[in-house]
């Protein structure tokens, strides 16, 4: 055989190692940019103009678009392409309805279950992301309080067994995300967030499934309360999916 015959297989498996590099890595940044609102709610996504703004070809940044389709930030339109998807007050008080109602459970669980290793990981989570609310006024450190934010409420409900349970929340966080920037960046609420995390936080540790669930329950409420604060033009509902 061949030497080029025996390196076409290694060319190919880079290739499609390079190919899935790409559309990973403009999914991320789509992603940020919806998040963040740089991409606005409904904003009709023409591939033909963000292929360069993202720096793939047309193929990858629809295989993109694609994920995005699957993680409910972005909608496809037969024949008509892609837009980001609508947000509206009602869907945000559906999330965070069933949020509230899953997330408890699952704390509830965690801490019947949580050993000696699980309440370390929790404190080791409290105390960076502490340090992350700490740097809250920089305008830079917000990435970094949503990634410490996102991973102590993750710890809190690991020793939680049901898989499933998880996975559903993870859904509703991540779909709670854009909503959650609104209400802390563009209408802020009077709360003290770190005092909250650290109420959570004690009632975890002293095992009171009670207060802790109800603290938590509460925590969650406060971003519904700063979106219901919102003008209504700011959400956008879905009407001209149709337009």
């Amino acid at each position: 055989m061949s030497e080029n015959k025996l390196a076409t297989p290694f060319r190919n498996e880079t290739a499609s190692g390079e190919h899935k590099s790409m559309i990973e890595s403009a999914y991320r940044n789509l992603r940020r940019d919806i998040i963040d609102g740089r991409l606005a709610p409904g904003e009709k996504l023409r591939v033909e103009h963000l292929k360069d703004d993202y720096g793939v070809g047309a193929g990858t940044l629809r295989e993109a678009l694609s994920l995005l389709v699957a993680d409910a930030l972005v909608v496809s339109q037969s024949q008509r392409g892609f837009r980001v998807a609508p947000i509206s007050l009602a869907d945000f008080e559906d999330i965070t309805r069933n949020r509230v109602m899953l997330e408890c459970e699952a704390l509830r669980q965690s801490i019947a279950l949580g050993d000696d290793a699980w309440e370390g990981e929790v404190a080791a989570a409290f105390h960076r992301l502490s340090r992350a609310e700490a740097k809250l006024s920089d305008g830079d450190a917000r990435d970094e309080w949503e990634k410490r934010n996102r991973v102590f409420h993750e710890v809190l409900i690991a020793a939680c067994p049901s898989r499933w349970l998880k996975h559903f929340l993870s859904i509703l966080y991540h779909q709670a995300e854009r909503y959650r920037r609104l209400s802390l960046y563009r209408s802020p609420i009077l709360r003290d967030i770190h005092g909250e995390h650290t109420a959570l936080f004690d009632a975890v540790l002293a095992h009171d499934a009670e207060r802790a669930t109800a603290i938590l329950a509460d925590h969650i409420g406060k971003t519904l309360t700063g979106l219901r604060n919102l003008p209504s033009e700011l959400f956008w509902e879905g009407s001209a999916l149709t337009a």
